[in-house]
């Protein structure tokens, strides 16, 4: 049986387009692009003046409505700004009014001590009524005196106290200072003397934890010693009882090995007994 023809026909692609012959034109070729109909110079010149009319238009829009924005931008700002100058003449009027009503009470406040100072002068004076007006005017007199002399005693005690203070100030900031060092020495001593006690602990805790592992590793190791010495008593046992076994299964082998040759020289000379009578009867 011969071979099945699997060859397939080849064809040049180039030979089988010349053979079709020229294709059919389905659309607008090179020459039909090149052929174009153009416009001419003036008609271009017509549609670039157009195109700068049309953007003119958009300017001027664009402008107008640029125009309508910042009015409409201007009169919110004149709102806000209406707004917050209101504000700000709400809160001075409000300011003006605490400072009106504060320098009321403080008016007040005086003309009541004017008040309670003339009634202390009128009952002072009744009193004296038999002394002349003479007298009275230099009693005033003195008492005024008197009373600058007191403000004049209350300012300079007031100064040296404001001296005094500041130089027991400087002391006291001295003496301060003085003891915080001193503070900071005991808590620096302190520390190392808590240091030197952790320390101290820690070695002792290092020291019973060796010997408690120390303990435990002699324990363990007479665990193992028990361990290793019942192996070894185990280990002699099976070993004695493989001996005993060995000497028996020995002395079974004697034995059966002896009965065998006990038996055996019965059978011989029958043996020989039996070939001697065979030769005999030849």
């Amino acid at each position: 049986m011969g071979k099945r023809d699997n060859r397939v026909a080849y064809i040049n692609p180039i030979a089988a387009s010349r053979a079709r012959g020229p294709a059919n034109n389905a659309g607008p070729t090179i020459q039909d692009y090149l052929s174009r109909p153009r416009p001419t110079w003036e008609e271009l010149k017509e549609q670039l003046e157009k195109k700068k009319k049309g953007s003119r238009a958009l300017a001027d829009f664009e402008d107008k409505m640029n125009v309508k924005w910042r009015k409409e931008l201007a009169k919110n700002r004149e709102k806000l700004l209406a707004g917050s100058e209101k504000e700000k003449d709400k809160k001075t009027t409000e300011k003006e009014k605490e400072k009106e009503e504060k320098k009321e009470k403080k008016e007040k406040k005086k003309k009541d001590k004017k008040k309670s100072n003339r009634h202390s002068s009128s009952s002072s004076s009744s009193s004296s009524s038999d002394s002349p007006s003479s007298f009275l005017t230099e009693s005033e007199e003195d008492e005024k005196k008197s009373v600058k002399k007191k403000r004049k005693r209350k300012k300079s005690s007031a100064r040296r106290a404001s001296d005094s203070s500041e130089g027991e100030s400087d002391a006291e900031i001295k003496k301060k200072k003085r003891i915080k060092e001193e503070g900071d020495k005991d808590k620096d001593d302190t520390g190392r003397k808590r240091k030197r006690k952790a320390e101290r602990s820690h070695k002792d805790s290092s020291s019973e934890s060796s010997a408690d592992t120390e303990g435990e590793e002699g324990a363990d190791a007479k665990k193992k010693k028990r361990s290793s010495e019942e192996k070894e008593r185990i280990t002699d046992k099976s070993k004695k009882k493989r001996k005993k076994k060995h000497k028996k299964h020995g002395r079974n082998k004697k034995k059966k090995a002896a009965s065998q040759s006990d038996s055996e020289p019965d059978k011989q000379p029958r043996r020989y007994g039996s070939l001697i009578l065979l030769a005999v009867h030849k």
